[in-house]
């Protein structure tokens, strides 16, 4: 009988849907994914979820802003997240919908063993919650009157509800995270869980509300509906067929190996999540791992500051591969880590195009050029560099697990890389090209050209959960087939068959950036994209609380506005989102690059006043050099150009 494989159960969390979802968003999928892949190529038998978290009042609120039923408006949200996770390769086993049959009759019936139990109690709820993230508080956990979580503020309600008594499982939490010092990662975590929130007494948790009915109904008591946290956190176990007819699943892959969370929903994960499960009396996940955010250079992403970067443009744009690199390698999993449009191109160019490409390359050439495409195999003279090489491919393979095993993907990468570094340097090492003058050198020659191909499959082979990709184009161009990406492979040395023939000619796997076009190009996708998005989704009233700083009239006569007549405008090639315009400031013509091609033909614009931005400092835009700025405006979507009265002349100064 065969052995039966060990199973490995990994959980995002289940998404909420609010929008677009930026590369935060994508950056906890794909570490899950990475994660996935590592263990099914280590013989693991996975499940891999992921899904929506659907029901709540603030779904229901902008579902009727959309004017659209709400089941209708989340499901095209789930289409969407769908083709989403499939552009960025995600090998996701199952996708739930906190609004399926399957898990909505399981809720009811946790609902109801909880109140059967004696946990759940009925009374009176006043206090203080954050719409957004569907989250109640006591006053003394507000943070200047506003949600600890997310900063925004939060309403004061008073309702009838059911209650989970926190307080009865409190003591027991605390001795489950000290019989389990892995349960939460980073630790960091966990000590903010029982400072900030077990140590000062948990309150018992208000788990209905009557205040909204888009949700699932208490059991018996059908005004009332289930608190989204109770619907969304046992997904986990719903999706595997907890309470139903085939719990099959549930009985092979619970509890979680690792479930994967943001830091700002950990405490919902550490500690509502686990008290849950002591009450159906089932075993925790073995382990919560609570990662950071990316940040942008001026903090926070927000769709309101029009700082916001989408997955898809990046994949589209740059290529899977490149995009999945850089969340992984950039970002220190576990804490914060900053994205910059610099940071992206240069990751891009020096790792993948510089290091990585550049390699593969010059291998592939030299097969080429000395061994008219065939790798040898018949080895007579090892060069004195072989063994350190064949050492580095060894080493890195058992970092790698160690690091991996313990979710530190940057690091992974970051000594995968070394090996990049090391065979690039073994070519300087053993000079091939000095070797190729000589024949008495052919064995060294040929031995070289074997560790080369050697150390480029073992990278293949490592790089697979992390890309999806390039690993096989690199094993297509060293002439190998797909069964050399095996695991198992590693610190094989001779597994490269007789008279295998690289490709004739290299292509770059990783097309070398023009970094000034594309930081350019990065930085107008986020400037132009974004406060679209931010205008959809965010009221007018906040973002001119916290968007709009008051200046002072020193400040606002510093921006020198002028009057102008466009004379001139054309398509910038290439850039779809640019027009090329020459305007008249009466003192002087100024050519002027905005992004405003998808709301305007060149020739509406000829002729039209508008008011420019007379004293900004110039920049290139696509190599088209830009001496200002039009001024526009946005409403429900669609910008406009502000406009001028056609008596002014131009070069007038707008006070």
């Amino acid at each position: 009988m065969a052995e039966q494989k060990k199973t490995f159960y990994i959980t995002t969390p289940i998404y909420y849907p609010s929008g677009k979802f930026h590369i935060g968003t994508a950056y906890t999928t794909v570490a899950s994914d990475a994660m996935a892949r590592y263990k099914r190529l280590r013989g693991y038998d996975v499940r891999f979820l992921t899904g929506m978290d659907e029901h709540g009042q603030k779904i229901q609120e902008k579902a009727e802003e959309a004017g659209r039923p709400p089941q209708e408006y989340v499901n095209d949200i789930a289409d969407y997240a769908k083709r989403i996770w499939k552009l960025m390769d995600i090998t996701y086993d199952d996708f739930i919908q906190t609004t399926e049959e399957r898990h909505k009759k399981t809720v009811q019936k946790i609902f109801q063993k909880f109140l059967d139990n004696g946990d759940i109690y009925k009374g009176e709820y006043e206090g203080w919650k954050c719409i957004p993230c569907e989250s109640y508080f006591t006053e003394a956990q507000l943070v200047d009157g506003n949600c600890p979580d997310c900063g925004r503020p939060v309403e004061r309600i008073a309702e009838e509800s059911y209650f989970f008594n926190m307080k009865k499982y409190s003591d027991r939490l605390l001795q489950y995270y000290e019989d389990n010092p892995g349960f939460i990662e980073p630790e960091s975590r966990k000590n903010e869980m029982i400072n900030n929130f077990i140590k000062p007494g948990l309150e018992d948790l208000s788990v209905s509300r009557v205040s909204f009915d888009w949700g699932i109904k208490v059991p018996g008591d059908p005004k009332h509906v289930i608190y989204v946290w109770v619907d969304a956190l046992t997904n986990y176990i719903t999706s595997l067929g907890y309470l139903s007819d085939d719990d099959s699943l549930f009985n092979k892959y619970w509890p979680a190996d690792v479930q994967v969370v943001g830091k700002d929903i950990v405490r919902f994960h550490t500690i509502y999540w686990p008290i849950f499960l002591m009450a159906l009396d089932l075993p925790l996940p073995k382990k919560v791992f609570a990662h950071g955010f990316i940040m942008m250079k001026d903090g926070k992403m927000s769709k309101s500051k029009g700082n916001v970067v989408y997955p898809d443009m990046l994949v589209e744009r740059y290529g899977l591969d490149a995009t999945r690199y850089f969340l992984l390698r950039e970002l220190p999993f576990g804490q914060d880590g900053t994205f910059s449009p610099e940071s992206f191109v240069e990751r891009t160019n020096y790792d993948l195009a510089n290091d990585l490409g550049n390699l593969l390359n010059r291998s592939v050439s030299m097969i080429n050029k000395y061994f008219d495409g065939v790798v040898p195999v018949e080895l007579t003279e090892p060069t004195e560099f072989d063994e350190s090489l064949q050492s580095a491919m060894t080493s890195t393979v058992q970092k790698y697990e160690e690091s991996l095993e313990k979710m530190q993907f940057s690091i992974v990468l970051s000594e995968l890389w070394s090996l990049v570094s090391r065979t690039n340097k073994y070519i300087d090492e053993t000079s091939p090209w000095v070797l190729a003058k000589e024949e008495a050198d052919r064995g060294k020659l040929a031995s070289v050209m074997v560790h080369l191909a050697q150390s480029l499959r073992h990278i293949a082979v490592m790089l697979q959960p992390f890309m999806t990709e390039s690993p096989k184009k690199i094993i297509e161009q060293l002439g190998l087939d797909e069964s050399r990406l095996a695991w198992d492979t590693l610190g094989d040395f001779n597994t490269i068959p007789e008279n295998t023939k690289v490709i004739e000619k290299g292509v770059p796997i990783f097309p070398r950036l023009d970094n000034e076009v594309e930081i350019q190009y990065i930085k107008e996708q986020m400037a132009i994209t974004a406060p679209k998005e931010a205008e959809k989704e965010e009221p007018k009233e906040e973002k001119l609380v916290e968007e709009t700083p008051e200046i002072t009239i020193d400040a606002f006569n510093a921006i020198d506005l002028r009057i102008a007549t466009v004379t001139a405008c054309e398509k910038i090639p290439k850039a779809d989102k640019l027009l090329k315009l020459q305007v008249d400031l009466g003192y002087e013509q100024r050519q002027v690059v905005s992004g405003i091609a998808e709301h305007y033909d060149p020739d509406q614009l000829v002729g039209q006043k508008v008011i420019v931005v007379a004293n900004l400092k110039p920049v290139k835009l696509r190599g088209e050099l830009s001496q200002g700025m039009i001024l526009a405006g946005t409403s429900d979507g669609v910008l406009k150009l502000a406009t001028a009265d056609a008596s002014l002349a131009n070069g007038s100064r707008v006070k």
